[in-house]
Order: C-alpha cells, then structure tokens, then sequence
C-alpha cells in the first residue's frame, strides 16, 4: 500500500488531499520514518517536527490496522525521537488510545497547551 493510500484509509484523507501534496508535506517535516514489510508493504507512518535542541511535535501517527499492536507505532516513535533527550516532544492524542499509547512510551499529560486551529479550506 503506497504511503498516501495508507494515510488516506486510516483516517487522514482531510491531510493528504494528494500526492504532491503528501511528498511536500514530508520534504518540509525535519523527521520522517516508514515502516515497511518485508514484501515492500507499508503498514506504518510518522513525521516530526523539531528545532533538534529543545522542542519536538510529532505528527500523523499511523500503523495499518491489520499491524496494530505488534509494535511498529512504539518502533516509529522511537527512531523519530531517538538522539534527542534534551528535547520535549509534544503530540496531541486525541484519536482513540492515543493517549494510553502515548502514555505508555513516557508521554505524561500536559494542563496547559493552547492551539491556533488551521483555516478551514475553501473547496
């Protein structure tokens, strides 16, 4: 399944609107990793964005459902931050078992965070 297929069935279709799109979207991201099988098939997706000395955002975790839970999202977490101690990574879990998945690799809540939501697109 190409990158964009994998993003596009698994919930980010709204983030992906093509291909060119995808392929600047992860040109512009200082991190990015793919997981793929050992038959070329990529079931697994992250990119980070980061100043590599004290901030980090993690963005569009995904992991094809029929390969959740066997380790592939703890995998891309780990080489996107990997190298970094100094740096607070922050991603927002607001998918379903993101939290406790994040919770899990030693993410703690944050009481205080503020966003500026993305302009809603004109189509």
């Amino acid at each position: 399944m190409p990158l964009h297929a994998l993003l596009s069935a698994n919930g980010w279709q709204h983030r992906v609107r093509s291909v060119g799109w995808l392929a600047e979207l992860i040109a512009k991201s200082q991190r990015a990793a793919v997981a793929v099988l050992p038959e070329q098939q990529i079931v697994g997706f992250l990119r980070g964005i980061t100043d590599e000395l004290s901030n980090g955002y993690l963005s569009m975790l995904v992991v094809a459902e029929a390969h959740r839970r066997g380790g592939i999202g703890t995998a891309l977490v780990h080489q996107i931050t990997s190298g970094t101690p100094e740096v607070t990574w922050v991603v927002q879990a607001g998918r379903s078992g993101a939290e406790a998945f994040f919770a899990s690799l030693r993410f703690v809540s944050a009481p205080l965070a503020m966003q500026r939501p993305r302009a809603q697109s004109v189509i």
